[in-house]
């Protein structure tokens, strides 16, 4: 491990905007004879208002956040709401928690965890949205997708009434395969376009996103580019997205008319030679 990364992960330890929770505070090996893993609430669920933040407002979530920037520039834009990044990766977060308290930022926090864990640490309509930045399309296994029935179960389980996911992505097949997941459950979608700054601009409803998710959203949406996003767009990718609410009953079910096959053959690679700690492709 390098000594930069070291560092960073000492410095993590000091700031009071970031929960960095063992596995070991969520994970209970004995609740299950069989010695497999269960999945326990951790301390913070429902008390991130209370603990974390300077006053109680509407929670947003930004899962796989990264370097945490679009954390950090809605939670400048919009202190009328509580803003929450998530991500494994420490030496990431290091970024956005050092900037939220080197800002004295008092509505943005920072969780390191496994998404897979994520309803352990949020209570029922403890959240009022969920961005979905960048995610990897996880190309070949559908449940490890962050918008996947599996993981819309998870969402369902913490957010409000009404609660809405956000999904900006240059992966043409993650945003196709999240439209067929929203049309087999009838989930209301809100806004959806495959060509965020081209054509597809005047596609997004902003005055109806405006009304439900406000005017910051809608700005930050058009004009936060993260690191990752401006070098996909260099390599000739168009940015997707889409908005929905999760507004079913019953259990969620996977989309038999989405063809993997075809949309898994004009993906394209992705290169990342210019981002550390990421693999070259993303075939």
């Amino acid at each position: 491990m390098g000594h930069d990364k070291l560092r960073k992960f000492a410095e993590n330890e000091t700031f009071a905007c970031l929960l960095q929770p063992d596995a070991a505070s969520v994970l209970d090996k004995s609740a299950d004879p069989s010695g497999g893993l269960v999945i326990r609430d951790h301390p913070i669920k429902g008390q991130w208002n209370a603990k974390m933040f300077a006053s109680p407002a509407p929670i947003v979530l930004e899962l796989g956040c990264g370097k945490g920037e679009y954390t950090i520039d809605l939670s400048r834009r919009s202190p009328s709401a509580n803003y929450i990044g998530v991500d494994i990766k420490g030496a990431r977060l290091w970024k956005g928690a050092k900037t939220a308290t080197e800002e004295r930022l008092p509505n943005v926090a920072f969780l390191r965890t496994r998404i897979e864990f994520i309803d352990a640490f949020f209570a029922p309509g403890e959240v009022s949205q969920i961005w979905l930045t960048f995610s990897d399309p996880q190309l070949k296994s559908e449940n490890c997708r962050l918008s996947s029935p599996v993981f819309l179960e998870r969402y369902r389980r913490f957010l409000k009434p009404g609660g809405i996911i956000h999904l900006k992505t240059d992966s043409r097949f993650l945003h196709e395969y999240t439209k067929a997941v929203i049309a087999e459950n009838g989930l209301t979608l809100l806004a959806c376009t495959d060509d965020l700054y081209g054509e597809g601009h005047q596609s997004v409803p902003e005055s109806r996103l405006k009304s439900v998710c406000g005017q910051s959203a809608v700005d930050a949406l058009f004009e936060v580019r993260t690191f990752y996003e401006r070098m996909f767009m260099e390599q000739g990718y168009k940015i997707t997205y889409l908005s929905f609410v999760i507004d079913h009953e019953g259990a969620f079910r996977s989309p038999e008319s989405f063809d993997s096959d075809y949309w898994r053959s004009v993906e394209g690679p992705r290169h990342f030679a210019h981002a550390p700690g990421k693999k070259k492709t993303k075939d």
